[in-house]
Formats: C-alpha cells, structure tokens, sequence
C-alpha cells in the first residue's frame, strides 16, 4: 500500500488553537465513520471506525514544550 501524509505547521493563538481541536472533535464526534476536512487546499474524506487507539505525549524541555495527540486505527 502506499503512503500519503500532509503536514504543516504554523503559528497559532491559543484560542485558535482550541478552535481546531474543537472542530476535529466536533468531527470525530459526528454521525457515521465518514470524516471530512480541507487541508492545504485539498479535500480529504476518511472512514473512521467506532474505536481507535489514542496517544497524548507531553514533553516539557528547558526551552520548548510539546504535547503530541496522536489517533491511529
């Protein structure tokens, strides 16, 4: 199979921040398993099942901190 990935990354407020993640779960939490969304100009559709595995990393550096939330299934 092969592999597809979209990536990008961009300065953002806080609220702007949350405004996306909110959309993401307004998303996920629809009816059925289709998702939609546009990125980069593109329009992407997925199938997304019931259950599915989730990640949350945080990792807090001297200089930088990160939280990664990661859904695979």
């Amino acid at each position: 199979m092969s592999s597809f990935e979209v990536e990008r990354k961009e300065k953002v407020t806080r609220k702007e921040a949350a405004t996306r993640l909110r959309r993401i779960a307004n998303l996920l939490a629809g009816e059925g398993e289709e998702v939609k969304f546009e990125r980069g100009g593109m329009q992407f559709e997925l199938t997304v099942p019931e259950e599915l595995e989730m990640k949350v990393e945080l990792e807090l550096d001297g200089k930088e901190s990160e939280i990664e939330i990661e859904l695979t299934w």
